[in-house]
């Protein structure tokens, strides 16, 4: 007559397998990256446009850096989609300052006269 210990044991060494198989599993999918492979405009329209109408303005003369680093510690999923979001920003907010300055042109308008030398001061 066999014992329920001996019983108990032939199940220990399968159980600890499945049990391991189980863990490891877990924790490679809680590492995917949903994020990853998505466009610059794709990532502001999933996480930013709930509550910001436009990207422009966002970034507010930051550098891509630090804005990086604040939105993968409050935003994203991941340091790459940080740093993909960041340069999208700041290029909107470049883009938008580039189309706001007005463009040079070699003679200022308005202005057809050339300019006086300055009046001679008289000793006193």
């Amino acid at each position: 007559m066999t014992s329920l210990h001996e019983v108990g044991r032939g199940w220990i060494a399968p159980l600890i397998a499945v049990g391991a198989a189980l863990v490891l599993t877990a924790a490679v999918a809680r590492a995917q990256n949903l994020d990853a492979e998505k466009a610059p405009a794709k990532l502001f329209a999933d996480s930013c446009a709930s509550c910001h109408r436009s990207a422009r303005g966002l970034a507010k003369g930051r550098f891509t850096l630090t804005l990086a680093w604040f939105l993968r510690d409050h935003y994203t999923s991941g340091p790459d989609s940080a740093k993909t979001l960041a340069s999208y920003l700041v290029s909107v907010d470049d883009a938008a300052a580039a189309k706001a300055r007005p463009a040079k042109s070699a003679k200022p308008s308005g202005t057809s006269r050339t300019p006086r030398p300055p009046a001679s001061v008289t000793p006193r």
